[in-house]
């Protein structure tokens, strides 16, 4: 876009703004109403940084000739929550009038003094430690604030409303039962009395759905369903006469967007259930990894877009949308944004969910016992993630996107953990530019036989998992809004999960598993900034003022999946700052499987690890690590039985890799099962419903 098309889309956002701010609705929080639609100043007061999600900050006094003299203001440490290995720290901090709330893995709320880090009070949550229907650890990506509140979502599935002032308990509802599946790990939006909040679980057999709430009293408004009931809209994409939608996932783990001018709300869901096994639910699957818009008062249907159709990948919309104003072809346009694991960005009219940019249909290859579409969407232009899979070592076949899969290993790229998950994708309306968090991954797609539907135990069908020794990356992205083409991007030896904020003084902000948080020239992508941390910086940024003195914070505690180094640190950064580096902590692996897989803090690689001798038991969950084997490594002698015990509070097995010659099958708390190993030889095994999880038998 030239710079005269730029300047003209942004001046029509402006004045879309001004408008929106001289006629208010009756507004239960005119205050916080205004700033959330408004461009973002002084204060970060919701998830992605106002209604739009463009997490672009007008603050302009750090910029490309001064940042380099940027240095820790204050270093708060959250008193040990979310300290642990089973925890993710993925929550951007809040700030109101120099005041900074942050939320932690364990659902814990802090308030800080935003100038100097000072615990103000702390909101310790009451959540069960033994919940167990979670696909991917103890995460919470963040808050909503409005009428002198504080919302979220909790990992049992309620939603919960503090006193900002206080930290107290204002009211508590219940979405669903978290023995069933569910549960909520998404920042939720707060906008003109309403508290919109997703749901996750789609592993579990659960149904997806959007619930809007009274702000005040938290009284359900209403729900939309993601999956359809029988006679629904979209009920036709699912088999006729059964009830497969109503476990059919499709849930909603980011925070919506809203446009309030068009009175639209905005969101995307994830993967269909049971994962990874079409054969039983033939069609479409609606509304599976699809981008929706409901009316934001009523939750009436308007439009959707389905990135990918018969979901069997675990291809999720998980990245929130991002609203966007824009000159097409010389007309201005509504444009919206997200960025999927295919590696793909898509850029529709938010008025009517059209592409703006051409989105092809093409024919993809078939599995008929996979029921696989016979078409998928192909956005025109650049993916961020390479899309085809090599050949490895001991797999016979390698394909590209959207190859099926059965019985088989098949090596697919990107994996379900590819493309762009759920990083936040800022937006700045300086460059016209969109910064894409990717992850390059390849993983080994399996069908592996049917698994009966129980309330809260995983409902997968198959498995995704890294094969052993293969590269694990990642890539930052700069794509242009008008032509989806990629401007420039970075290579880089991790991937990339915590997302970015860019800034009015020409800034992009991003932090990296191995502690580091960078600044970027937004239009080169030319590096001028690094600062260790000391933990993993797996959150994104937020950029605030207090008392005309421009901060950048991010929440640094590590993120599970990625293995990096877990804490419970909150930093921010100003150019007055005077706190120096810390040392950096272990890097996460940079290699799929059991050679490369660290351990989270302090981070020995479990290469590293004794290969243990004399054992006869194999404990799975101890030692209060709920995705591990104990021993890791073991050594036996022909003839020997090994005992897999699973002292975790989730449902585990042991599962060979590649050669399924014995199993455990599903392991509740507290059973075993003995296994006689009489082949000498080497064998990698795996927990099918958390495939992250290795281990290793030496036979002799």
């Amino acid at each position: 876009m030239g710079s005269h098309s730029r300047r003209l889309a942004t001046w029509l956002t402006t004045l879309s703004f001004i408008f929106l701010v001289i006629v208010p609705g009756l507004a239960a929080d005119q205050e916080i109403d205004r700033q959330l639609r408004s461009p973002i100043g002084r204060d970060w007061v919701t998830n992605g940084g106002n209604l739009t999600n463009q997490r672009f900050s007008t603050l302009n006094q750090i910029d490309p000739s001064n940042v380099a003299q940027l240095k820790g203001a204050w270093m708060a440490r959250l008193k040990g929550s979310g300290f642990g290995a089973k925890y993710s720290l993925e929550a951007s901090p809040l700030v109101k009038n120099g005041i900074m709330y942050v939320i932690t893995g364990n659902n814990d709320v802090f308030a800080l003094n935003a100038k100097t880090g000072a615990i103000l009070w702390e909101h310790w949550s009451d959540v069960h430690q033994k919940i167990s229907a979670l696909c991917c650890g103890w995460v919470n990506r963040g808050l909503a604030m409005g009428e002198g509140l504080l919302f979220f979502g909790q990992l049992d599935a309620n939603v919960v409303a503090l006193d900002m002032k206080t930290g107290k308990v204002a009211w508590k509802t219940s979405i669903e039962k978290w023995e069933n599946g569910y549960s909520i790990t998404s920042a939720p939006l707060y906008y003109d009395g309403i508290v919109y909040s997703g749901i996750a679980g789609g592993e579990y057999g659960v149904r997806g759905r959007l619930t809007a709430l009274d702000a005040k009293t938290g009284a359900i408004l209403w729900r939309w369903f993601t999956v359809p009931g029988p006679g629904e809209f979209g009920s036709d994409t699912w088999p006729p006469g059964t009830d497969h939608a109503m476990r059919g996932g499709a849930t909603v783990w980011n925070t919506p967007a809203l446009d309030p001018e068009l009175g639209l709300i905005y969101f995307v869901t994830g993967n269909c259930g049971p994962n990874h096994d079409g054969s039983m639910r033939e069609g479409d699957n609606l509304f599976c990894s699809s981008m929706i818009a409901l009316k934001a008062k009523t939750g009436q249907y308007v439009w959707h877009f389905q990135q990918v159709h018969h979901d069997l990948w675990n291809y999720d919309a998980s990245s929130p949308m991002v609203l966007f104003d824009t000159v097409i072809n010389g007309q201005p346009r509504k444009g919206i944004a997200e960025a999927g694991h295919t590696g793909w960005l898509y850029i529709l009219d938010r008025t009517n969910g059209k592409p703006l940019i051409g989105i092809e249909e093409r024919p993809v290859p078939q599995e008929p016992r996979q029921k696989t579409a016979k078409t998928q969407p192909f956005p025109l232009g650049d993916a961020t993630v390479p899309q085809c899979a090599d050949l490895l070592p001991g797999y016979d076949k390698a394909g590209c996107i959207f190859e099926p899969f059965w019985e088989n290993p098949v090596l697919v790229q990107p994996s379900g953990d590819g493309g762009t998950n759920w990083s936040p994708v800022p937006y700045s309306p300086d460059t016209g530019y969109f910064y894409v968090s990717g992850t390059v991954r390849t993983s080994a797609y399996t069908r592996s036989g049917t698994r009966d539907y129980v309330p809260g135990r995983s409902y997968g069908r198959g498995s995704q998992v890294t094969p052993i020794g293969s590269p694990m990356s990642g890539t930052f992205t700069a794509i242009a809004s008008t032509t989806n083409k990629i401007v420039w991007q970075h290579k880089t030896p991790y991937r990339l999960g915590g997302g970015a904020t860019v800034t009015a003084g020409g800034l992009v902000f991003r932090g990296e598993p191995d502690g580091n948080l960078l600044a970027l020239d937004a239009k080169t992508g030319k590096e001028l900034w690094r600062f260790q941390t000391g933990f993993g910086a797996d959150a994104p940024p937020v950029v605030y003022e207090v008392d005309g003195e421009q901060y950048v914070a991010i929440a640094t505690g590590g993120n599970r999946l990625q293995g990096s180094a877990y804490g419970d640190a909150v930093w921010a950064f100003s150019l007055k700052g005077q706190l120096g580096p810390l040392w950096p902590p272990p890097p996460p692996s940079t290699v799929g499987g059991p050679s490369g897989l660290p351990q989270r803090w302090p981070g020995i690689l479990m290469a590293s690890k004794p290969i243990e001798t004399g054992v006869v038991t194999v404990k799975i969950g101890a030692n209060n690590e709920e995705y591990s084997f104990s021993p890791v490594r073991i050594q036996i002698t022909a003839g020997t039985t090994i005992t897999f015990t699973n002292l975790g509070n989730q449902i585990h097995n042991a599962t060979p890799y590649l050669k399924p010659e014995w199993d455990t099958g599903d392991l509740a708390t507290g059973e075993s099962k003995a296994i006689s190993f009489t082949r000498p030889g080497v064998y990698y095994y795996l927990c099918t419903p958390h495939p992250w999880m290795y281990g290793q038998i030496i036979v002799e």
